[in-house]
C-alpha cells in the first residue's frame, strides 16, 4: 500500500509550494504529481491547447490513472489537484481505493489568491476565487490547512498527521 497526500485547493492556493516543502521534509521519497507536472514538462504541446475542449476529458482520465499506476507500483505520492469537474472525485475514489491516503484541504484567503494569481500571470483573472468558492463544497478533509501559512509549517502538520496511527479510512473515500 502506498501513501498518498492529496493536496486539494483552488488555483494559486499554494499546492505546488506546499508539495515541494513536503517533499523536501519527508523522511522518505515522495513523487510529486499534478497536471502541471505533465503540462510544464512538455507532455501537452502548446499547439494542442486549441484542441483542449476535445481532449480534456481523455487527458484527465490519463492523469488520474497515472496517479493510480504510480501508487500501485509502490510509489508514495504527493498529488496536487483540483476536483473541479463532476465525476473526478468518484473516479479517484475508485482508482485509489486500497491506498493509504491523506486528504488535505488547502484554504487560502481570497486576497492572497488574487495576489498570487496576478503575480503568476498565467491564469485567467478571478479563476482562483471562483475555484475557492465552489471546490470545497460538500467535501470532508482529513486535514485542513491555511494556504497563506509558511509552507514548511504546513508540511510539518502533514507529516505529523501521517505519523499518527490510522484510525479509519480517509475522509476522501466518504465525501
Amino acid at each position: 500500500m502506498s501513501r498518498i497526500v492529496l493536496l486539494h485547493g483552488a488555483s494559486s492556493s499554494g499546492k505546488t509550494t506546499l508539495g515541494k516543502a513536503l517533499q523536501a521534509r519527508a523522511p522518505s521519497p515522495f513523487l510529486r504529481l499534478s497536471f502541471d507536472t505533465y503540462r510544464d514538462g512538455g507532455a501537452l504541446p502548446p499547439a494542442a491547447r486549441g484542441d483542449w475542449p476535445q481532449i480534456r476529458e481523455a487527458v484527465f482520465e490519463g492523469l488520474h490513472r497515472s496517479f493510480a499506476a504510480f501508487a500501485e507500483s509502490g510509489c508514495d505520492l504527493i498529488v496536487e489537484h483540483i476536483l473541479d469537474t463532476p465525476g473526478w472525485h468518484e473516479r479517484l475514489q475508485e482508482l485509489l481505493s486500497g491506498q493509504d491516503l491523506l486528504f488535505v484541504g488547502l484554504f487560502t484567503p481570497v486576497e492572497e489568491l488574487s495576489r498570487r494569481e496576478a503575480a503568476r500571470g498565467d491564469r485567467q483573472r478571478g479563476s482562483a476565487i471562483e475555484d475557492a468558492a465552489r471546490i470545497h463544497a460538500g467535501l470532508r478533509y482529513d486535514l485542513e490547512l491555511d494556504g497563506s501559512a509558511a509552507p514548511e509549517e504546513n508540511a510539518d502538520q502533514i507529516l505529523a498527521a501521517m505519523a499518527r496511527p490510522v484510525q479509519s479510512r480517509s475522509a476522501f473515500f466518504s465525501s
